[in-house]
């Protein structure tokens, strides 16, 4: 026991003062006996204490909120069921590259392997999803390891961390002198490497000389904050640039070098490709997209990444706005980079972007009812506003709005990333909302996704927290649909796919917010404006029509 004559301090209060440390202002968390002394020092440090209905939320919001604000999230869940329900946020947040700290509660170390309440081995489970994984053994050694995990966040790419904490260690009080608590900008090294300098030579002599050049520009833009040199780079050199996930707005729609539609033509067509924050998976056809005539260049902050799925002509790795800024400059003065030159090719991406647009525009305009998805998405694009930050949760549904919702801002367009996780919607509206109380939050829900946490609506209006929510609801789980009808015939299409008629906006009305029902397409716009004038949370039940289908969801494109 400690000297009672010496200041003392609980794990819990040590647990606080390193988030403290970190700039971590909240944590999201579900209460839980194991956990409570880590809200006790909360309070003491003067973080707030945001409480949600399921913890897979409060994993989900601590992702949001480090999407949004660049700093790491924090989510704080009980032992046992409490942090495997947080296993879905954090293999998320593992795959979108976003750094966060789950906290987990677990059974005393002195009733270890005896079956105490809630007891599960944590870390075995969150060691392949995580970046760090472990438990603090010691009170001593609560601030120290909190710290550690998050330092660990940001090896390479970023992602998540975990640790448990055992709840005689976290209650447990020791003499403060025998406690390490990390200073703050003390235990964290510089993580931006502006790439090795003879490849960025190579990089800045190839776009100087390129024909055709394209530039997708991926989430690590914006997780680097790389938008200003992105915006320098491809306006220099004259580049047409494509952008994917967090990397959406990084030019607003109507810049000369912002494409969207003509990724595929171009990707085909040109003959030096640079992809920049990107793997190649899934959504890069694993990099068979790109010409096999192209030189391909790979810009990444993880070196595991680069030429991971294809072979490529050449990779830096590095933080996306350093490199991207240094091949600029590298590029200056060079017979103005050649930007003269490729007028005609941005002229051709321009005539392919508009021959994929008008083909599109009877259903954008449809005055169909049941609504075409694409009339919704469309009415949601003229919507937002600079200060609009847009989120997408669903399947079939927020396909649509991949290509035709353009956020007109850098960091305002969220979606789940690459492990596909539905859900996600309400928690980040939550963590966006909380950390950016000035901006207008709008998010497009699938009526499946949004079954999936949206009992922490309720959350939303308990912290007044206003959004404009729209459900595009078709009854059904419509990209899998898709696939199953396509695979087994029309007979077998609505094997465990089919959901009830869901009245979504009386649902919002029952937790006290903002609900409309909308079934004629003239509708939708009046609707978004009175959610927008209501200042609640809002949910728009808009009914799609259950048999159109998106693109990609027809080309199955996620399963090749």
């Amino acid at each position: 026991m400690p000297d009672e004559t010496q200041d003392v301090i609980s794990g819990g209060h040590l647990v606080a003062k390193a988030l403290k440390a970190e700039g971590v202002d909240r944590i999201y968390t579900l209460c839980g006996g194991h956990i409570i002394d880590i809200y006790d020092g909360c309070v003491d440090e003067g973080i707030e204490v945001v409480d949600v209905r399921h913890e897979q939320v409060a994993a989900h919001a601590a992702d949001g909120y480090a999407r949004i604000t660049g700093k790491p999230g924090c989510a704080v869940v009980t032992a046992g069921p409490g942090t495997t329900d947080a296993v879905t946020g954090v293999a998320n947040a593992f795959r979108a590259e976003s750094p966060m700290l789950l906290i987990g509660g677990q059974g005393a170390l002195t009733q270890h392997k005896m079956g105490s309440l809630q007891d599960l081995p944590h870390v075995d489970m969150m060691n392949p999803i995580t970046k760090f994984a472990a438990t603090v053994p010691d009170t001593a050694r609560a601030a120290d390891m909190v710290s550690m995990a998050f330092r660990e966040c940001y090896h390479g790419a970023p992602g998540p961390s975990f640790l448990e904490i055992p709840r005689d260690v976290l209650d447990a009080k020791v003499p403060v002198p025998k406690a390490r608590v990390p200073r703050q900008g003390a235990y964290r090294a510089s993580t931006r490497s502006a790439g090795d300098p003879e490849a960025v030579e190579k990089l800045a002599d190839l776009l100087v000389h390129a024909e055709k050049p394209a530039i997708l520009l991926g989430s690590q833009v914006w997780t680097t904050r790389g938008t200003e040199s992105a915006i320098e780079l491809v306006r220099t050199l004259n580049i047409p640039a494509y952008m994917n996930g967090a990397g959406r707005g990084t030019l607003p729609p109507g810049d000369p070098h912002h494409f969207q539609l003509s990724r595929r033509y171009a990707f085909s067509n040109a003959d030096v490709i640079v992809i920049v924050g990107t793997p190649f998976d899934f959504r890069m056809g694993y990099g068979k997209r790109l010409s096999p005539d192209a030189t391909v260049v790979q810009i990444d902050l993880d070196y595991r990444t680069v030429g991971k799925n294809r072979d490529i002509d050449l990779g830096i790795v590095g933080d996306a706005g350093l490199v991207l800024k240094s091949v600029a400059e590298a590029a200056s003065g060079r017979v103005n980079g050649g930007a003269s030159r490729r007028k005609e090719w941005l002229d051709e991406l321009r005539a392919a972007e508009q021959t994929a647009l008008d083909k599109r525009l009877p259903q954008l305009r449809s005055d169909a009812s049941p609504i075409h998805p694409y009339r919704l998405v469309s009415e949601i694009n003229d919507f937002l506003t600079e200060d609009s930050i847009y989120i997408g949760d669903g399947g079939d549904i927020v396909t649509f709005s991949g290509q035709v919702v353009q956020p007109k801002s850098p960091g305002h367009w969220m979606d789940p990333g690459p492990l596909g996780t539905l859900g996600v919607g309400v928690p980040f509206v939550l963590a966006a909302k909380q950390a950016r109380p000035d901006k207008e939050v709008i998010a497009l829900f699938g009526d499946g996704a949004f079954s999936l946490t949206g009992w922490d609506f309720e959350t939303l209006v308990r912290y007044d927290l206003p959004f404009v929510g729209i459900v595009g609801n078709n009854s059904s789980m419509n990209q899998i649909r898709y696939g199953q009808a396509a695979k087994y015939g029309k007979e077998r299409e609505r094997v465990g796919n089919t959901l009830g008629d869901v009245r979504y906006d009386e649902f919002a009305r029952m937790l006290g917010g903002h609900g409309e029902e909308v079934r004629d397409p003239a509708d939708i716009g009046p609707a978004l404006r009175r959610a927008r004038e209501s200042g609640k949370p809002s949910l728009i039940n808009v009914w799609v029509d259950p048999d159109a289908y998106a693109p990609g969801t027809m080309n199955q494109t996620m399963y090749k």
